[in-house]
């Protein structure tokens, strides 16, 4: 990736740029976006008023940081940090509120289409025909593999921010939160639960795990609620874009994430969250976003934040 050798600065966060970021103007144009659908299906949508006043909230908590941070005045270690991190927090809740949106308003399922282009492909049902590799001690592994995704995906902007690097910290916060939102709107667009849902009835094995496997799947099942999140595969997206980001902090870090992402890409079908059709839409977003984000970043930056492609 090449940031620190693009010439990025390595300013103070109470030094950054005293305007909206291009992470800030992705949340609002979001926000703009679902709060759209609020309104229009305000009689349909649980809690809508509630959701209504937490985008407010939200973007007046945004526009009182930035006013902070860039009068540059003692400001509160714990504004510079919401500062920069607040984004990565934000995408959590949108996700949440995507588990509210989609079954008020897209009373449909795209399971059994993505069940039949996967079937179409492979001949097989991928789930079903991943039985012949079947293990208690290769179920736990991969669950564990797969419960470690999101302190997976923030490790890579975590320790560019230890070294500093706040504004290449900047770009990695705006892509990831980029990629979380593009999947987003993937579920809404494309709503599906997963092969373990729809497939269930044809799975001959259930998965069994060693000591952990049931607790850390149920835990994600209450985190996650009733949710259409597969299409694209969300694991697969930011994963892909994580390993891409590691190049910025060490080779080393960049093939431990290589092997991470063919690890949790197995695990998706394996443990049957997902079906092959969601992790390929997941590589193409993840590569269309490496691709196009960086220009995206620099037209939205006010200053034009100095970036490495």
């Amino acid at each position: 990736m090449g940031m620190n050798e693009a010439g990025v600065h390595r300013a103070e966060p109470n030094r950054a740029i005293s305007r909206f970021w291009p992470s800030d103007k992705l949340i609002f144009a979001y926000f703009t976006f679902t709060a759209a659908i609020e309104v229009v299906w305000f009689r349909h949508i649980p809690q809508a008023a509630w959701l209504l006043a937490l985008h407010v909230i939200g973007v007046v908590l945004v526009v009182m940081a930035e006013r902070s941070v860039s009068s540059n005045r003692g400001v509160v270690f714990v504004v510079r940090v919401f500062r920069h991190w607040y984004t990565l927090l934000y995408v959590a809740c949108c996700y949440r509120e995507m588990a509210i949106l989609i079954p008020a308003i897209r009373h449909t399922s795209a399971d059994r289409a993505l069940a039949d282009l996967d079937y179409a492909f492979w001949g097989v049902n991928p789930t079903v025909w991943l039985e012949r590799l079947y293990s208690p001690a290769l179920t736990e592994f991969l669950q564990v593999i797969y419960t470690l995704f999101v302190p997976v995906v923030l490790l890579v902007p975590f320790l560019i921010w230890r070294r500093k690097r706040y504004s290449d910290f900047r770009y990695m916060a705006f892509l990831l939160s980029l990629g979380y939102l593009a999947s987003y709107l993937g579920y809404l667009a494309v709503p599906a639960r997963g092969p373990r849902y729809l497939l269930q009835h044809l799975q001959h094995v259930p998965l069994q795990g060693v000591w952990l496997f049931h607790s850390l799947q149920a835990t994600l099942d209450r985190l996650e609620t009733y949710h259409y999140d597969c299409f694209p595969s969300g694991h697969t997206e930011l994963t892909v874009l994580a390993c891409w980001l590691s190049r910025s902090v060490s080779h080393r870090l960049f093939w431990v994430y290589f092997l991470y992402t063919i690890c949790i890409v197995f695990a998706t079908v394996y443990l049957r969250y997902h079906y092959t059709a969601d992790l390929l839409a997941g590589v193409v977003v993840a590569l269309v976003l490496i691709v196009a984000s960086p220009a995206l970043y620099r037209g939205l930056s006010a200053r034009g934040d100095s970036i490495g492609d």
